[in-house]
């Protein structure tokens, strides 16, 4: 699992790239931490190359999500393939989260 985070026009833009699982979860917490330091920047999750999301990876989007909006963030998880969006529908996620 590979993290990219950079600002792209005042938007904080995480690029996760591999499978998010339970193995990566710690790991790739770790690297999404600056996110949780918005300021009230939007944040968006690009998911081009997310090829798989487990509960953990779920878990981990939940508390960007929390903690965003506690600071005036917005989420958005943008360019979500059908086998991430499959888990996001089935746990009730797609209802929770902004997609581009």
């Amino acid at each position: 699992m590979t993290t990219r985070i950079e600002e792209i026009d005042g938007k904080l833009v995480a690029t996760l790239i591999g499978e998010l699982d339970t193995a990566a979860a710690q790991e790739t917490e770790q690297a999404l931490k600056p996110l949780l330091d918005s300021k009230g920047k939007d944040i968006v999750i690009d998911c081009t190359e997310l090829e798989y999301i487990a509960s953990s990876g779920l878990r981990l989007l939940l508390g960007i999500l929390k903690q965003a909006q506690e600071v005036g963030s917005r989420v958005v998880l943008k360019n979500v393939n059908d086998v991430v969006k499959d888990v996001l529908d089935l746990t009730g996620f797609v209802s929770i989260f902004e997609f581009e």
